[in-house]
């Protein structure tokens, strides 16, 4: 990290419908999108990354990512991405959405307490939304 900011890394583009999951992002008050992949698909390292999704109808929003197996949580289990849409209300199960990842903030990490884990996303949250520069009003192509 530099000047406050999380390292760029190669953008990595994860495309998928957003499905239910067991609602544990919407619980701590960090609602996420579930993004179905197929489980062999290729991922970047485990972490949690800053990003853009780009929804269906074209918008786009910043977001903290978790590529990972929910450490806090579970012991084992499958690679999932779960995107926080940054100052977003909505429902988009079902919807075909695109998670672009442009930064590293940090790796997975099991926390032993809730607070401690929302105190965390809230922090991933605040860098995403320094880390990640993007023209929110120009087209896409």
């Amino acid at each position: 990290m530099s000047n406050g900011l999380a390292e760029p890394i190669v953008s990595f583009l994860i495309t998928g419908v957003v499905e239910r999951g067991d609602q544990r992002g919407r619980t701590l008050g960090m609602p996420t999108a579930n993004v179905a992949v197929a489980r062999h698909a290729a991922f970047p390292d485990e972490g949690v990354y800053a990003g853009v999704v780009t929804l269906a109808d074209r918008s786009r929003h910043c977001a903290a990512v978790s590529i990972g197996r929910r450490p806090t949580f579970y012991a084992e289990g499958f690679e999932l991405c779960e995107a926080h849409l940054l100052d977003f209300e909505g429902d988009l199960y079902g919807q075909q959405i695109e998670v672009l990842l442009t930064h590293h903030l940090r790796g997975q990490t099991r926390f032993d307490g809730i607070d401690d884990l929302i105190q965390q996303m809230r922090d991933d949250c605040d860098l995403a939304r320094r880390s990640v520069n993007i023209d929110f009003d120009a087209d896409i192509e």
